[in-house]
């Protein structure tokens, strides 16, 4: 009787007959069939979340990495940039004046108005504001005269080599159209704090 044979007459409803060979055999696939959804379900299983977090984890790191390299392929472009913000941001502090050079600014404001041909009824200069780097001073302006010299006189100032801000600006007309115009500005200038000198002081 062949190999064959002997397979074919097994009846599962009776294995206690079946020769010792194929009950080992049985039994040894039923262990390990065991022994497979064991492992699966108690090692495999509970794994899984941490192969999930670290494949996560890598996928995170990649972008990291990818986003370092980028800026590492630009570094020199970025000093660059740096270099250039630097001499702007120099440039620009240039034109804020110094604490001995805000007196004759002052002047100046005053006299382009006065060469303008307008009659300056109100130059009252502010309390000082402290920022960061810098020092704001409002001065409260009221001149009089016709639209052209208005314009003549913010022309004037924007022309000036320091920086001043014209703000709040208020144009009332006379009673009659003879009456001159009537301009309120606060004007701002600025000035770069000294080592010394701290923001707030």
């Amino acid at each position: 009787m062949s190999f064959m044979d002997d397979l074919n007459a097994l009846e599962f409803n009776d294995i206690g007959r079946w020769p010792m060979a194929f009950r080992a055999g049985l039994i040894a696939i039923i262990f390990f069939a065991c022994l497979i959804g064991g492992y699966w379900h108690f090692v495999i299983t509970k794994k899984v979340p941490e192969l999930e977090a670290a494949v996560a984890l890598e996928e995170t790191k990649r972008q990291e990495f990818a986003a370092k390299q980028r800026k590492a392929a630009n570094l020199e472009a970025y000093k660059r940039q740096l270099a250039d913000m630097e001499t702007n941001f120099g440039a620009m502090l240039r034109q804020l004046p110094g604490k001995t050079e805000i007196p004759s600014l002052l002047v100046d404001i005053s006299q382009t108005g006065l060469a303008s041909g307008l009659d300056e009824e109100l130059f009252q200069p502010g309390v000082e504001t402290r920022r960061e780097v810098f020092a704001e001073k409002p001065i409260t302006i009221r001149l009089s005269g016709g639209y052209h010299e208005l314009a003549e006189f913010v022309s004037g100032i924007a022309a000036l080599p320091r920086i001043v801000v014209l703000n709040d600006v208020s144009i009332v007309a006379g009673k009659s159209p003879a009456d001159d115009l009537t301009m309120s500005v606060t004007a701002k200038t600025f000035r770069y704090l000294d080592d010394d000198e701290g923001a707030g002081e």
